[in-house]
């Protein structure tokens, strides 16, 4: 299964020759042109170290150990082991991958609204016409980092979505992603690409989930165009098994009047990095990030997060919670940056996090890059343990051990969940970290 002494970006490249040659006609489009270049440059690039200020944290060393195949193959699973990892009242619209290929047997769409494209990106790349030519460019926009040129590279399969002018859609769009690596540890190159017009509004819950506990690797990436008055609410679960990788990059484009909410929770994987950027783009946007990660054993779980405030009048809210035990680590390095023209920019940012053991890590890393002189921006980072009075409190009261420390590291982390909108969805959520705190 490992072998430390090969060459790892050799291995991607010769995978990129066999990923060529299985897409037949489909090779000779346009498109294919934006995956060669991205293979350039991930050749250029090579893999990040902790030498890179960006990974210092974060050795990506246990990757590369791996052979991991590129996942040619679909697997079938059953009804109901799908039902495993569905929310109640969430299947009108959902559209299922299974090891990053699209399943048009458990996947279905009842939203028929005039305009409204729910489709997976294979279908999408085989009609040039359903993708509109000014977001052709954000494949290779995408490309400044390792792993966006590797995922643009390999680009074949997810979600897209365009949600046309003035159009709500209640019910939220599922996209679920399970992984099988049973018969093979595979890596797959997932793109998902949102686009919300003007004044329309979409909510989207994604979701990472393994039927298997053996090695795999997602490696994701995520665009989304909020446009003038849309408002997008984005809710993203990953529980990978305990031996997976993901590595994810999302990228938020917003303009004038537009909001975007988001809520990321991480509470499976081996090692975990979240990538989410957001450039308010315009006047008068709204921008709200939430983050809970809870890590256990000796699990490394990282979010960098980028709000790129590019114009004035515009407001940012970011609150990200850990809660790490055994020999967990966990990073967050949140960066705000105010660019001149950005005045009358308010921005807020908080990373707290909850150390259970004496072995646990949190490396928080807060940043301000401020060219501007009529804002209004704080961030901060508190790292601490439980309150032993509280604790006292409940105990005195009758309440066992373990049932209070679960309450208070809930309530710690309860803001959090308080951001879902969907009530099913939180609901869940909090019934089964609560049980996982115990």
């Amino acid at each position: 299964m490992s072998d430390r002494k090969f060459d790892a970006k050799q291995w991607y490249l010769s995978n990129f020759d066999i990923f060529e040659s299985s897409l037949n006609g489909s090779k000779n489009e346009p498109f294919h042109d934006i995956r060669k270049r991205a293979i350039a440059r991930f050749a250029d690039l090579g893999f990040p170290t902790t030498r890179h200020e960006e990974w210092k944290y974060t050795s990506i060393a246990p990757i590369l150990e791996h052979k991991f195949n590129l996942s040619t193959k679909p697997v079938a699973i059953t009804e109901t082991t799908l039902q495993r990892f569905l929310y109640e009242g969430s299947a009108k619209n959902i559209l299922v991958f299974v090891n990053g290929h699209f399943d048009k047997k458990l996947s279905r769409v009842e939203n028929k609204t005039k305009g409204l494209v729910i489709d997976n990106f294979k279908n999408v790349l085989s009609n040039g016409s359903k993708l509109p030519e000014k977001y052709h460019a954000g494949f290779e926009r995408m490309d400044d980092e390792t792993f966006s040129s590797l995922n643009t590279a390999f680009v074949n399969d997810g979600l897209y979505i365009h949600v046309p002018k003035g159009t709500i859609i209640e019910d939220p769009i599922v996209l679920l992603y399970l992984s099988d690596s049973q018969k093979d540890p595979f890596v797959a190159h997932p793109r998902n690409l949102i686009v919300a017009e003007e004044g329309s509004h979409l909510r989207l819950l994604e979701c990472y989930h393994a039927i298997s506990e053996t090695a795999y690797f997602n490696n994701v990436v995520t665009e989304v165009f909020v446009e003038h008055q849309a408002v997008v609410d984005h809710i993203k679960i990953q529980e990978e098994g305990w031996q997976a990788f993901h590595i994810a990059k999302t990228q938020i484009t917003q303009e004038r009047r537009s909001v975007f909410n988001s809520v990321n929770i991480d509470l499976g994987g081996a090692l975990i990095r979240n990538n989410l950027n957001v450039r308010l783009n315009a006047e008068n946007c709204e921008t709200h990030l939430f983050g809970f990660f809870l890590g256990t054993g000796t699990q490394l779980i990282d979010n960098h997060t980028f709000i790129d405030h590019a114009k004035p009048h515009c407001f940012s809210n970011e609150l990200y919670k850990g809660i790490l035990d055994d020999k967990s680590r966990g990073v967050f390095n949140g960066k705000i940056m105010v660019r001149p023209d950005a005045q009358k920019t308010n921005a807020l940012q908080s990373n707290k996090t909850l150390l259970l053991t004496d072995d646990a890590a949190i490396f928080a890393k807060p940043q301000l890059e401020i060219f501007a002189d009529d804002v209004k921006c704080t961030h901060g980072a508190t790292i601490g343990q439980l309150d032993d009075e509280a604790l006292f409190y409940l105990r005195a009261r009758g309440i066992g051990e373990n049932v209070a420390l679960a309450m208070l590291r809930y309530a710690f982390a309860g803001d959090i969940f308080e951001n879902i909108k969907i009530n099913s969805v939180r609901k869940a959520l909090a019934e089964k970290v609560f049980e996982r705190l115990k």
